[in-house]
């Protein structure tokens, strides 16, 4: 059997109806049996694998699409655009995503002396490349371990630190780099990250962020943008929207609430804001998307 055929089977066998499972602790499978989206949220850290079908993602006005000759690795916490392109009954999209922790990423970056980065290349944490055959046979040894777990808890460690190799020494190891890095500008910005998500519902100061880093403003603002594709305020804009969008989901606020609690003082400009990146105002959103699955707010 070979290798996409196999790993397709064994994530149809353990998502049986579309949606998402957590087969491991930090390893998800995904299940759509027809085109889907567009979902929005932020990712974190992870690489993803399709082994049937095909999937595009949007970070700000570029588009990603993936399938399975090629692996989607995101390397910071991004608010992403989702649509899966290709599915059907009879093929459905069937795909994994990996996360990468940072401290594995840093120790096999040590052990192999691979810590120094090649080049000063593309910076943006997001890319889509070519899946070898490598690669793809150490996800589906991953994969296979699930059928027994005592094997799992003790070899899947050491196949997910292979993956982290072979990502490294391939062409885009210099920006799985950039989770472990600690110095340097990918780091400063993923520090940014970490301020915008952490302050969503503070007003945008983007002079007391530079300082914090180390930075001119617009040194942030260029830097900012070459790693994800917006500037400062776009990213914020795009992380309260996908929140009060969340707050709603859940039920748990009306929608002046739920602009009021991520930072919009005003409601109509809140609908406003929330129309232009949802395409629908924030009541006829919720109402189109109360009838959706599990896998529709997930990504990979």
């Amino acid at each position: 059997m070979e290798p996409r055929e196999e790993l397709a089977r064994r994530i149809a066998r353990r998502v049986t109806e579309d949606g998402t499972v957590e087969a491991a602790p930090g390893l998800r499978f995904f299940r759509s049996s027809g085109p889907a989206g567009p979902v929005y949220a932020v990712s974190r850290p992870c690489f993803c694998v399709v082994a049937q079908g095909s999937k595009e993602v949007a970070l700000g006005a570029e588009r990603y699409r993936y399938d399975g000759a090629r692996y989607l690795l995101v390397s910071a916490g991004l608010p992403l655009v989702g649509h899966v392109i290709e599915a059907s009954k009879e093929r459905p999209y069937l795909a994994m995503a990996l996360a990468l922790d940072p401290a594995v990423v840093t120790a096999v970056l040590i052990e192999t002396g691979l810590l120094a980065p090649r080049a000063d290349g593309d910076v943006r944490a997001l890319t889509v490349s070519q899946l070898d055959a490598n690669l793809l046979d150490a996800v589906v040894r991953l994969v296979r371990l699930l059928d027994s777990p005592a094997d799992y808890g003790v070899l899947a460690p050491l196949v997910v630190r292979e993956i982290v190799y072979r990502l490294l020494i391939g062409d885009q190891g210099d920006r799985l780099r950039q989770i472990a890095v600690i110095d340097g500008r990918v780091h400063r910005i993923a520090k940014a990250i970490e301020i915008l998500g952490k302050d969503r519902d503070k007003p945008l100061r983007i002079a007391d962020i530079a300082r914090q880093l180390g930075m001119s403003v617009s040194g942030l603002h260029s830097q900012f943008k070459a790693v994800t594709g917006m500037s400062p305020l776009q990213f914020q804009k795009q992380l309260r929207l996908q929140e009060a969008r969340r707050l709603l989901l859940a039920g748990e606020v009306d929608v002046a609430r739920a602009g009021y609690r991520v930072g919009y003082d005003d409601a109509s400009h809140f609908s406003r804001e929330y129309k232009r990146l949802f395409g629908e105002p924030p009541m006829r959103d919720l109402e189109r998307l109360q009838g959706l699955t599990a896998a529709r707010h997930s990504f990979t």
